[in-house]
Order: structure tokens, then sequence, then C-alpha cells
């Protein structure tokens, strides 16, 4: 997983969120790329998100909540209303009275919106809410509503890795190398567009139009994706025209070689020689095949 920090000085949620996909490094580990506080303007406000992560089967938008206090029990996440542990309403830092599920929604809502209009409608835009317990906590979502778009997970590292693995099992890649850059460059954040050949290695689809990358740090790197690209495809070419094999070591030209730009009359004759004995050799075997098949 490719992770693009805008802001470090985040939340301990988003702190703690940043560690677990940097993490995210081996061969079946969730392979795509993260930007951490990004934000968008659309429909008139401003919408803040804590973690976006392209995928190449999914885009998710991740709100990110950490709980100071510790607490045990079942904590109830209903569609609409507060949240509560028990009798307790749960409260979350910062001013805003929405609940993180509220705020997951109008965020991912105006994601999907904004793309749509941009003809990107059709890639479906994922919502997780993570929350953070404190340490020595023992709490268990309990979810009562069911959205495949959106989901509420306790914050738990192999809860994460598992989610975005299960997203990247289900459907097929929609989301190519040139959908990720134009997105960067829509949400303004083009220096943190990794390189074309990073997102290719993490399974984005090509080809690549490397004038997305142009006037963002990778330009270079794009210019010498696009270059190897060209030079394999002309070596490509160059190999797909005919039909060659390697000839064998009884082949006439490897029996008697040319030597330099002088002809030797001797080899010239005995390659003439070979090659109208194997000719011979090779229809007379036919012919013999032959007459045994129509003798029986």
């Amino acid at each position: 997983m490719l992770v693009r920090v805008q802001n470090t000085a985040g939340t301990h949620a988003e702190k703690v969120l940043i560690d677990w996909m940097r993490t995210w490094k081996g061969s079946t580990d969730p392979k795509g790329v993260a930007t951490v506080n990004c934000s968008l303007f659309h429909g008139d406000r401003l919408h803040p998100f804590d973690a976006v992560v392209w995928t190449p089967t999914s885009c998710v938008v991740i709100e990110a909540e950490a709980l100071s206090e510790k607490m045990d029990g079942d904590l109830e996440v209903p569609i609409n209303g507060p949240w509560r542990v028990g009798d307790r309403i749960i409260s979350f830092d910062g001013g805003d009275k929405r609940t993180p599920l509220d705020k997951s929604r109008d965020h991912t809502f105006a994601l999907q919106n904004w793309l749509a209009e941009r003809g990107l409608g059709q890639r479906v835009i994922h919502g997780i809410v993570l929350v953070v317990p404190a340490p020595g906590s023992n709490l268990q979502i309990k979810q009562m509503w069911t959205d495949p778009s959106f989901q509420v997970l306790l914050g738990d590292e192999r809860r994460l890795r598992d989610h975005f693995t299960a997203l990247l099992s289900r459907g097929r890649p929609q989301w190519s190398a040139n959908d990720v850059a134009w997105a960067f460059r829509g949400l303004g954040i083009l220096p943190y567009l990794p390189a074309p050949q990073d997102l290719i290695n993490e399974g984005f689809l090509g080809p690549v139009d490397i004038t997305l990358w142009h006037g963002g740090p990778q330009q270079a790197q794009a210019e010498a994706y696009a270059e190897e690209q060209a030079r394999l495809e002309r070596e490509h070419a160059a190999a797909g025209h005919g039909f060659s094999m390697p000839a064998p070591w009884f082949a006439p030209s490897k029996l008697y070689p040319r030597t330099g730009e002088r002809i030797h009359v001797g080899h010239s004759m005995m390659r003439v020689l070979l090659t109208l004995g194997m000719i011979v050799a090779v229809l007379w075997g036919a012919w013999f095949i032959a007459a045994v098949v129509l003798s029986y």
C-alpha cells in the first residue's frame, strides 16, 4: 500500500491508521494508494477526509475516530441518532455534533457525486468509520443496520486489513492509473501522486497518459516510464516480423558457415549439395510412408 500524508499533524486515530497502512507491504496485503488529510469543496461545503484509499477495485473514504475513555461492552451504532455503550451516550472530539457515521455518509456521497459529475460515477465509493478505542477497553461493535457501502470497524489493524482484502476480492479491477491521477489532480493533491510505474505495480490498470503527471514532482518518472514502454513496444514489434527459429546443428549454414565477406566456393557448393540432399531425403521418406500406408 502506498501511503501519502498531506498533513502529518493529524489526530491520534489518523496517526494509528497511517502506521497500520504503512505496514501493508507483503504480497498478500491490500494493494492501492492512500492519501491522508485531503479535502474536497463540493456543494458549497468543505469536506475534510481523514483518508481516501484507492484500490484497483474500489475507492474507500475513511472516517477515523478515537475514544479517549476506557469503555467495556457493546458500542451500539444506529443508522441515525447517538452512539451508546449501555445507557451512556458517546461523545467525540471536536465541535461537530454529527456522529462519525453521519460525517462518513456526507463525505462519501460528496466524493461520489463529484466523481459522477466528471464521468466516473459508475465506480462505487465505500465509507468506513474506524473507531480506535482507548487502551484497555473491551468493546464490540453492534451495528444496528446493514448497508454494503458503509461499515463501522473497531480499530484493529487485522480487521481493517481483512476488510480491504475482501473488497479487493469482490469485483473486477475498475480503477486505472489514469483515473487515480485524474482524481489527485482534481482534489488538488498532485504533489502526492505516485509515479505511474508505482501505480501499475499496485495493480491499477493501464495504459498511462503521462500528461496527467505534468506539473508534478513525478513528471520525470512518468516520462521515463513512457520511454521504457515505447522501447518495449519497438522490441516486441521487431520480434514479431516473420517467423524465425534457431537453426539446428546439422543445418548447412552451420556445418559450412560463411567466413567474412569473401565467397568460399567449396563451402558454397557443400551448402547447396547438402540442402539438396536433405530435400531428397525428406521427399523419399514421405514417398516411403505413403507407399506403406497405401499398400495396407
